[in-house]
């Protein structure tokens, strides 16, 4: 997608979502310990698998709502990686060995900080990306595709808190840097950017 940033193939896993791997050494982050980012989890596929083996090293599973959660324990259990979730849906993953819960905020390394947004689910998070030159939003089902270049929060039959969802959305203008994101990569399934995976920081729509 750009350099340092994968995405995966639609994942049935989670309902079609979407996830994204953020390499370490390409964004400044190598001597973190939190090593390569997997935001949500891909399908588990041995493709996935042994292309996630292949590239050895750290890693950390960071999932952004129960919607991308897919088949995690099988992805620690095979890599060895931390995982990073939300405490409002650490229930999910029971006995799950070197998990880390998060409240309200949480830096994971220098240049990467996650905010509890609530609304898509209870334990909804967002990821935000400010390091080795990147600027980016890694938003979960906070936002969706809307259509080419848009996305803007969408109520779902399974949207958790719909109010809340809004609110959680204000939190998140007041919490990013003036002038971020530069771009925005989403959770949910992408079809409706016609092509696009990435788009442009101010692309949010009003709620539909």
């Amino acid at each position: 997608m750009r350099p340092g940033l994968w995405l995966f193939a639609p994942s049935r896993d989670s309902r079609g979502g979407s996830s994204w791997l953020v390499e370490a050494a390409a964004v400044g982050l190598a001597d973190a310990p939190a090593g390569d980012l997997l935001i949500d989890c891909p399908g588990w596929t041995e493709a996935n698998l042994d292309w996630l083996r292949r590239r050895g090293g750290r890693g950390t599973i960071v999932l952004t709502s129960r919607e991308g959660h897919g088949r995690c324990r099988r992805f620690q259990e095979a890599l060895g990686w931390d995982v990073l979730v939300q405490e409002q849906e650490a229930y999910l993953l029971p006995g799950m060995q070197r998990l880390t819960r998060f409240a309200g905020e949480h830096e994971l390394a220098p240049g990467v900080r996650l905010l509890w947004t609530p609304g898509p689910t209870p334990g909804s998070c967002v990821l935000h990306l400010a390091a080795g030159g990147s600027d980016g939003l890694f938003c979960g089902r906070l936002l969706q595709p809307l259509g080419p270049g848009r996305v803007g929060p969408l109520a779902t039959a399974r949207t958790f808190h719909w109010p809340r969802q809004l609110r959680s959305l204000e939190r998140l203008r007041a919490w990013l840097p003036a002038g971020s994101p530069r771009w925005i990569a989403c959770g949910g399934g992408l079809g409706a950017l016609r092509g696009e995976k990435l788009v442009g920081g101010s692309a949010w729509s009003p709620a539909v």
